[in-house]
């Protein structure tokens, strides 16, 4: 009986390994199509009204959500994680007022920046369709990597490394 179960979970965490190689193999084929295009902001508003400028010495993640989206909920912390380490803007679309995104992120002790897209304007910018979706700038604001979805903390952080580290792949 317990070489059955020690078997299956076996089976289970080989499967669960090969899903993660595969979709993180996918989702970086398909980022390809996306490298090139520029990051089209300079400066933004944050929603405790300061301005974070977007300068060009660094790679920056540009993280699109909405709080009334279930797989950003789950993402968020990943974010937080990243934003602790490397520059990390985030743009809240269609959830409320400044002081309601404020306290959304106090409840949760998140400090990352966050710019709010009240009406949607920038992720109409961004061509977003669907959220959670992540983009990575290189220093120069050159888009090299994009995902829609949920992404783990590891997977930003090592995708964030490598933008760091201006390796050609």
């Amino acid at each position: 009986m317990k070489t059955k179960l020690k078997k299956y979970i076996k089976e289970i965490a080989i499967f669960f390994i090969i899903i993660t190689i595969s979709s993180n193999a996918i989702s970086l084929y398909k980022s390809q199509s996306l490298t090139g295009e520029v990051l089209p902001l300079e400066s933004v508003k944050l929603i405790n009204n300061k301005i974070y400028d977007i300068k060009n010495d660094k790679p920056i993640l540009v993280h699109i959500w909405a709080t009334w989206c279930p797989v950003c909920k789950v993402e968020a912390p990943n974010i937080q994680t990243i934003s602790e380490h490397f520059n990390v803007i985030s743009i809240a679309v269609k959830s409320g007022s400044n002081e309601k995104l404020r306290n959304w992120l106090k409840d949760n002790d998140y400090t990352y920046n966050v710019i709010n897209d009240e009406q949607g304007q920038l992720s109409s910018m961004f061509n977003i369709t669907a959220f959670p979706t992540t983009l990575i700038y290189d220093k120069n604001k050159k888009l090299i990597f994009g995902e829609v979805g949920y992404t783990s903390t590891v997977g930003l952080w090592l995708r964030m490394l490598w933008a760091s580290s201006q390796i050609p792949l």
